[in-house]
């Protein structure tokens, strides 16, 4: 009798229970896709300023949103197949920071979830937004003028290594717009410099090992590195090659002149990614991409890194050093 008034007190408990297990329970945390061309290992910068952004509007990782990243390490033909997955997900923002591919890859895959972009050229020419001040569709973010800067970082390489003639300049053709505008202004920029310049393509870690082998062979005097996500995030296989092959090179992201690089000169990136996980912290509290205007980002860093021009036997002048902003010692 006992035995079954408690298993009777039990199952009551239980389903009046129920009710309160289920107020209990909290609801899906919104999803933001983190998508990148680079790699994870060479780029955890970015991360970690994008998540620095988020936090500055009241979004923490874990507690009130989750990030799902994804690195493509230079696999852009996969962009199409991963856009489409993500769509599906339903998630509630896209943050493409750093790449043009990344950014017209999401704009082009959703006319309705909010696409977050850093982009290195003019957002309206590309056609992620038809105005800057008012978007006007799903899509924002920051224009970091990274094109703009290509002629003048082939000046201060000059100005570091003046008696380079020949320039080997390595860009990764996956990311069309960027290749042809890098080509065409440092082409232009090195006829007044008096520099003859040959260009190589890469789009995988295998290829920027056989370009640096044709380098090799055709005894390059320096090396000029497109701005490009998956190149920037091989700045520790750039600095093992150019130390082998004792060329110096210059970069668009002062990450790899962190690792080893020997110069950079280009946007501040990791501010770039802040403000792109500003931008999507905004937009998850209820703003609306079409009218948040795009932000023009123009913070640049010079970084030189002393101990490769060292091992480069590279003298830095001190006028030049006295205008860097990073100096790795």
């Amino acid at each position: 009798m006992r035995r079954r008034k408690f298993i009777s007190l039990s199952v009551a408990a239980s389903a009046v229970g129920w009710p309160i297990v289920a107020r209990a329970q909290q609801p899906a945390l919104p999803v933001v896709a983190f998508v990148n061309a680079g790699s994870a290992d060479g780029l955890a910068p970015r991360a970690t300023a994008f998540r620095k952004g988020l936090s500055e509007v009241g979004f923490i990782e874990g507690q009130n949103v989750t990030i799902d990243y994804h690195w493509l390490e230079g696999r852009n033909d996969q962009l199409p197949a991963l856009m489409a997955e993500i769509v599906r997900q339903q998630v509630a923002a896209i943050a493409t920071p750093g790449s043009v591919v990344t950014s017209l890859a999401a704009k082009a895959a959703t006319a309705t979830i909010p696409v977050v972009f850093g982009v290195p050229e003019d957002p309206v020419r590309l056609g992620l937004v038809s105005n800057l001040a008012r978007p006007g569709g799903n899509a924002t973010g920051v224009n970091t003028f990274s094109q703009e800067v290509i002629g003048k970082r082939l000046r201060l390489l000059h100005d570091l290594v003046p008696k380079a003639v020949r320039v080997a300049v390595l860009v990764d053709p996956n990311n069309v717009s960027s290749a042809k505008i890098t080509v065409q202004e440092v082409e232009k920029a090195a006829q007044g410099l008096g520099l003859v310049v040959q260009v190589f393509h890469a789009t995988t870690i295998s290829e920027i090992n056989a370009a640096f082998t044709a380098l090799a062979g055709e005894h390059f005097d320096a090396l000029y590195v497109a701005p490009d996500a998956f190149l920037n995030s091989r700045g520790v296989q750039f600095a093992t090659l150019t130390a082998r092959e004792r060329i110096p090179a210059t970069f668009s992201s002062s990450e790899v002149v962190s690792v080893g690089g020997f110069m950079s000169y280009g946007s501040d990136l990791e501010d770039m990614s802040r403000q792109v996980g500003a931008y999507t912290g905004r937009i998850l509290k209820g703003a609306k991409p079409a009218e948040l205007p795009v932000l023009q980002s123009t913070k640049l860093v010079f970084a030189v890194n002393l101990q490769t021009a060292r091992s480069l036997g590279i003298e830095v002048p001190s006028g030049v050093l006295s205008i860097a902003d990073v100096v790795v010692e």
